[in-house]
């Protein structure tokens, strides 16, 4: 498990970046909310291919993929509303991110392990 740990630290930064970075050449032509789903969208396949090959050793499947992006939507839903509640209280849209992740993406490693990790029937 701290292995895991440490290759979900470094997938994590890596999907974490793809996101932010999306989102901030974005912002200045999109609503914030379209720039985050967007850049929440392209980090979401690379994650879903690191997570499977490097985090947690499995190989990539549809019904995985199923569970991975039902993970997501819970976390996705988080990450919305903590984005829009930041802005809301002051934070601005371009730093508004960065707290969403620091909250997120603890509970996005349990869920995603969850989903990738779920022995099914004929896997």
């Amino acid at each position: 498990m701290r292995k895991e740990i440490i290759r979900f630290v470094i997938v994590g930064v890596a999907a974490t970046a793809i996101h932010y970075a999306i989102y901030y050449l974005l912002l200045p032509h999109l609503d914030k909310n379209i720039a985050y789903t967007t850049g929440y969208l392209i980090s979401f396949l690379c994650n879903f291919f690191m997570s499977s090959y490097f985090t947690f050793k499995v190989s990539p499947s549809w019904r995985r993929l199923l569970r991975f992006a039902g993970s997501h939507v819970a976390n996705y839903v988080l990450q919305m509303v903590l984005l829009n509640l930041f802005c809301w209280m002051g934070i601005p849209e371009k730093w508004a991110p960065l707290p969403v992740y620091a909250i997120a993406v603890p509970v996005n490693f349990l869920l995603v392990r969850l989903a990738l990790m779920a022995k099914r029937k004929g896997e």
